[in-house]
């Protein structure tokens, strides 16, 4: 059977994609060759980070990306597939959904800005379908800079957003 460009794995396999420890799957597409100084970021620590990374992620429906939070900001583009929604929960314990895709006239946005401390995850809501993006992080990605959210921690923080938690931590 021929792959096409409306079909996840034709993705999967054109990019090399990964599994992701999140969920999903990625490949990183560049790394940053400037290294900036954090000193002004108390967030870092003072140590040094790439400018910025970048990484191709695809999730199909029915995976979940579990929520994550990073120091940086992180920005995702989207390229192909179906809408994707982004679920936030802010430092203030506000819960925020962001519509990722195509569908413009039905309040989709082709990018969205992950600020740096969020809880963040994805999913997507359409069966049998995948959303292809990019995700572009300034300072750049540093494994160092990665915590995955604990279920259980998260629901004696945030009981109020059990139904999120619960959704992508399944």
């Amino acid at each position: 059977m021929k792959q096409t460009l409306f079909d996840a794995d034709y993705w999967i396999k054109k990019l090399d994609l990964q599994p992701h420890p999140e969920g999903g799957r990625y490949h990183e597409t560049f790394v940053s060759g400037d290294v900036i100084a954090t000193q002004n970021l108390g967030r870092y620590n003072g140590e040094p980070r790439k400018a910025y990374t970048l990484i191709y992620y695809l999730l199909k429906s029915g995976q979940v990306s579990r929520l994550h939070r990073l120091r940086s900001d992180e920005i995702w583009l989207f390229h192909a597939g179906t809408t994707l929604t982004i679920h936030l929960i802010l430092p203030d314990g506000k819960y925020v959904k962001k519509m990722l895709g195509p569908d413009i006239d039905n309040g989709d946005s082709m990018q969205h800005i992950v600020k740096h401390g969020c809880w963040f995850g994805a999913s997507i809501e359409s069966p049998a379908t995948f959303a292809l993006v990019s995700c572009f992080v300034s300072p750049g990605f540093d494994i160092a800079d990665f915590e995955m959210g604990d279920k259980q921690n998260l629901l004696r923080q945030f009981p109020q957003h059990q139904a999120v938690i619960d959704l992508l931590f399944p």
